[in-house]
């Protein structure tokens, strides 16, 4: 009987913690920006603690094809895993998307050394790192601001170039940021907060991670002072390699 009860609570166990971490789910956003492209959207790979594949991200490009893939930070904080990086940058960069990405707060826990590698490792791959800097394509300006928990955001900077009258949109990592910046901007993307990765009430009450997450915005689309800005659940786990009634995300965003 005790052996009963130890498989039905391994069993559960999984089903709960471990399941929703390999059940990819690609959310779906629609808002009406009058530019006429599709996003990718992949966010925090942590991929030390990463259970979908590259081919999968792969098949999923293929499929989709969208017009650019975003990249919101956090790739990994341990030195050792960067040729993991390495693998997933190529398998997302082999379909000739313009990829473009920003680094998020574990980036910044590499040594100096680390993150100069992590960056080239990126940009060797095809993707195009934003430092406080924004790129303009056919389409659209885009603007990548550094990460804000680690202090490295520099709002001024990164819109140094950019054109008011023409659509913009923001790269970052810490959706805190839109409650500091005065900027305006047609849409903004960011991840950090994992949809709680441990989706129960309550939960950043207790675990600090800014007012805006305290406030209840954690996942999702939302209206800023300066414009509507989006949430990912994220794909990969920080902390412990496990998520609770929210699933690894990617998001195709219909602009």
């Amino acid at each position: 009987m005790l052996i009963l009860y130890l498989l039905f609570a391994a069993i559960l166990i999984d089903l709960l913690f471990i399941v929703p971490t390999q059940w990819l789910k690609v959310e779906r956003i629609h808002y009406p920006c009058g530019l006429g492209i599709r996003i990718l959207q992949i966010s925090d790979l942590h991929v030390e603690r990463l259970r979908i594949g590259c081919g999968r991200l792969k098949r999923l490009i293929r499929q989709e094809k969208p017009d650019y893939i975003f990249l919101t930070g956090d790739f990994t904080r341990n030195s050792k895993y960067l040729s993991k990086v390495r693998q997933y940058a190529e398998a997302i960069c082999s379909l000739g998307i313009p990829v473009f990405a920003v680094l998020g707060n574990h980036d910044y826990k590499l040594s100096a050394m680390g993150l100069q590698r992590l960056v080239q490792m990126l940009e060797n791959a095809g993707v195009k790192v934003l430092r406080n800097e924004s790129t303009e394509t056919a389409s659209v300006q885009i603007i990548g601001i550094d990460d804000f928990t680690s202090k490295k955001s520099k709002v001024d900077e990164a819109y140094r170039l950019v054109d008011s009258r023409k659509p913009s949109i923001v790269l970052t990592h810490t959706p805190e940021l839109v409650l500091h910046m005065k900027r305006k901007y047609t849409y903004l993307m960011a991840g950090h907060l994992h949809g709680k990765q441990f989706n129960i009430p309550f939960f950043f009450r207790f675990v600090n991670k800014g007012v805006l997450a305290a406030s209840g915005i954690y996942k999702g689309l939302h209206q800023g002072e300066y414009g509507p800005f989006y949430i990912s659940a994220g794909i990969g786990q920080a902390g412990f390699n496990a998520r609770l009634f929210i699933r690894s995300e990617v998001s195709i965003h219909y602009l």
